[in-house]
């Protein structure tokens, strides 16, 4: 692990938080691979079973390093834009859960890679926006479809159109955070959530996520049929036996991965 992201465990919960504060955790290559390589880590290890997304200091990511940018050349910002995808796509298919706690501003890069978790809790103090357009670009790191499908269409639009920014409540109000805690609060919250998540049925979480993922892109009988084959193999696994006698024997449940 860099210095760039700082890794932490807090029992089965991994707490990724991005710590480049004197920019603002303004995402260059660097920071993309070094968050890519963390994404690959907590990946690979079993034991966890919530992640958490957070940036060191007053931003969450302010965006994408503007002063790298302004060197590259086409070909080398397209390149720029498939490692950010890269980085995002493996955090947004991680089988576990992903939940961004966005603590101060998520321009850009920063707002995208938010929305490459599965939810979104922001401190009061958060702002988030797609703001390229000032810049004569365009988001470059999933921003055009991730921004449709949490907050629909017109919103996107809106949003990437012109550039303007959303105060935490706004943000909620369309569907884009889920929650807003004051900036105290906003971790504690997310961990307690990320508890609740790692007190579930692991392999009935990791499947209710996959369907979801596969079902949000599919026609509606697909997804329907994603559902019941994935609901009829979690009556094969030992975890429905605990969780199905935990609940009659009014006790809690003790799940194994």
């Amino acid at each position: 692990m860099t210095d760039l992201i700082r890794s932490e465990r807090k029992g089965a919960i991994a707490i990724l938080t991005l710590d480049r504060p004197k920019t603002l955790n303004a995402l260059d290559e660097s920071l993309l691979l070094a968050l890519e390589a963390a994404v690959h880590e907590v990946a690979i290890d079993k034991s966890v079973r919530a992640v958490i997304v957070t940036g060191e200091g007053r931003a969450f990511a302010a965006g994408a390093d503007i002063e790298a940018m302004s060197h590259m050349s086409a070909t080398e910002a397209e390149a720029f834009s498939r490692l950010g995808h890269r980085a995002f796509s493996a955090l947004e298919e991680l089988a576990v859960p992903s939940i961004a706690a966005v603590n101060g501003f998520a321009l850009g890069g920063g707002c995208e890679l938010a929305m490459s978790c599965d939810w979104i809790y922001a401190s009061t103090k958060a702002r988030f926006g797609q703001p390229e357009v000032k810049l004569g670009l365009i988001p470059g790191f999933g921003g055009t479809s991730r921004l449709v499908r949490r907050v629909g269409v017109a919103w996107a639009k809106e949003l990437a159109c012109s550039g303007q920014n959303l105060v935490a409540e706004e943000a909620q109000r369309i569907g884009l955070a889920n929650r807003i805690f004051e900036p105290d609060d906003l971790l504690p919250k997310t961990l307690e959530a990320a508890e609740a998540v790692a007190a579930a049925g692991p392999h009935a979480v990791r499947s209710a996520k996959r369907v979801i993922q596969q079902g949000q892109d599919a026609d509606v009988r697909t997804a329907h049929a994603l559902e019941q084959n994935a609901f009829g193999l979690a009556f094969s696994r030992p975890e429905k036996t605990e969780g199905v006698g935990a609940f009659l024997e009014k006790r809690d449940p003790t799940f194994e991965d």
